[in-house]
């Protein structure tokens, strides 16, 4: 069943109301903080348990320690799809599609979303449950929420876990990753509140041990994100040689039957079906590695995600288990990566371009700049830096 209009609208209080000036918080003493967080929990309506939690919490420092040493994500599409669409996880996501395929075709009735969607954020997150993560979520929350580098992303969620722990659908110890994230598909503590689903009936939103809770809550999630009911997400295709490439890129969505006049066919090259809706062009690796075709519903997996190259593997990963063969890595031009990555970032900062920082990650704004530089430079206007750019520019 889906959140009783009662508490979603306490739900929705709690997810909008105004988080206190950051700037007035940040370096006050942890207990004068915690008693602020009190004040605000209690008057949103949290009981004698939640606030219990709240005031056995405390500084995690390993929390903060990791906050402070996330590796630079550097590998390339193919590299991370390789490693994450693992056969445990394509034999594992088939078994759990059939084992619990009632379910699945709830969520789908419910909110749009198809099972393989579903199963592969399950899959990618906790390989199904299997890990979802040692460090008190409370603990986590209070200590990044305190600390002064990111209290807006983290301060918000305190008082929606109180919620959920005072209601009895999450122990005053939960456990999960080490940024906040709880249950099998790895939700914050708002996302559980406003979107969660009693699927096995017993009173309580379980997104930890009840598989029919995770699946259903994380279907919800979706829709609320975008999700287009009976609409394609990701397909796999082959470009020409040639082709007007600065016409490519996920948000430049055009007719299918303009992308066949380019030459663009299906993977095994037979002509591309249209379908009536418009789509663009996705090249993670460049015009001679993979490409796609990404729908209006890929850009929901962005919202999951922010990273292009988690999300693009999550939707190919939701196409294998549809159905869809192993992808064609293509021969693509080596990249830059390292400080050969982060000098171009440089220079195309240096250009007066965002790149959205200098830490040698292909991100979204570099790819940007790189677009426009191949545009300027007349290269072929794929957005993959290679050498050849560098030396260019």
């Amino acid at each position: 069943m889906r959140l009783p209009p009662a508490l979603l609208a306490l739900a929705t209080a709690l997810a909008v109301q105004a988080v206190p000036a950051m700037a007035q918080e940040c370096g006050i003493d942890f207990e004068t903080w915690r008693k602020g967080v009190t004040d605000e929990a209690r008057a949103a309506g949290v009981g004698e348990v939640g606030l219990a939690a709240l005031a056995s919490a405390d500084i995690d420092t390993r929390v903060l320690a990791r906050d402070r040493g996330q590796v630079v994500f550097t590998q390339t599409f193919n590299e991370f799809s390789g490693r994450m669409i693992s056969d445990y996880r394509l034999k594992h996501g088939v078994a759990n599609l059939k084992k619990y395929a009632d379910v699945f075709a709830r969520a789908e009735a419910d909110y749009g979303v198809p099972g393989p969607v579903i199963a592969a954020f399950w899959a990618l997150e906790t390989d199904f449950g299997a890990g979802m993560g040692d460090f008190n979520s409370l603990n986590a929350l209070v200590t990044l929420a305190h600390d002064c580098r990111r209290p807006q992303l983290f301060r918000p969620q305190i008082v929606p876990l109180l919620t959920l722990i005072d209601r009895g659908d999450l122990p005053a110890d939960v456990k999960g990753a080490w940024a906040g994230e709880i249950g099998q598909t790895q939700m914050l503590p708002t996302d559980i509140l406003l979107r969660g689903v009693d699927g096995d009936g017993d009173g309580h939103v379980d997104v930890r041990g009840s598989v029919p809770d995770v699946i259903l809550t994380t279907a919800n999630k979706i829709e609320h994100r975008g999700w287009k009911r009976g609409q394609p997400w990701l397909k796999e295709i082959r470009v020409p040689a040639e082709m007007p490439w600065d016409q490519t890129g996920r948000t430049n969505k055009l007719p299918i039957k303009q992308w066949s006049a380019w030459g663009v066919t299906n993977a095994d090259g037979s002509a591309l079906r249209d379908d009536g809706l418009p789509a663009g062009v996705v090249l993670p690796m460049g015009r001679k590695g993979p490409a796609f075709l990404s729908y209006d519903n890929y850009d929901v997996y962005l919202q999951w995600n922010q990273s292009a190259t988690y999300t693009l593997t999550a939707a190919v990963l939701a196409t294998r288990l549809a159905g869809a063969p192993p992808f064609d890595k293509g021969n693509p031009e080596p990249g830059l990566v390292g400080d050969a990555m982060k000098l171009l970032q440089q220079k195309l900062a240096d250009k007066g371009y965002d790149v959205g920082g200098v830490d040698g990650v292909l991100g979204v704004a570099t790819r940007e700049a790189v677009r426009q530089e191949q545009m300027r430079l007349g290269l072929p206007v794929d957005g993959w830096p290679t050498q050849q750019l560098l030396a260019m520019i």
